[in-house]
């Protein structure tokens, strides 16, 4: 079982590092813009350039990941961005969904074995 979480870790890893490093290289073509609100969305993204800053978490938590060192940090960078990209896919473009739900269900393998670091978050009430 540890092998395999490993595993999973590392493909995370390298998903979100490698799609992060995108965000700045553009070495993967992206194809045409999505069209309605999901276009809306992307263009908004990338006018501003927030793209930036999820581009550099997504870098920043796959390299945590594929390092092995601050596993809990790097899956707390890419929590918020899986759940973004969850809710974009579901929401706005359906297409890319099986893809963001198994890149959900990869995360949390990696975050149910390392479940004993993010003990603290659920206690009920504090001093």
């Amino acid at each position: 079982m540890r092998v395999a979480v490993m595993i999973v870790r590392l493909l995370l890893g390298l998903i979100f590092f490698v799609f992060g490093l995108n965000g700045f290289l553009h070495f993967i073509p992206m194809g045409p813009m999505p069209t309605g609100l999901a276009g809306q969305y992307t263009g908004a993204l990338m006018q501003s350039h927030y793209i930036v800053f999820v581009a550099a978490l997504q870098v920043a938590g796959g390299a945590l990941l594929l390092m092995g060192r601050y596993v809990p940090l790097g899956l707390t960078l890419l929590g918020p961005v899986i759940v973004n990209i969850l809710l974009y896919h579901l929401l706005m473009d359906p297409k890319g969904l099986p893809m963001a739900i198994i890149v959900t269900i990869l995360w949390g393998i990696v975050a149910f074995r390392n479940r004993q670091y993010f003990s603290g978050l659920f206690v009920q009430k504090t001093a």
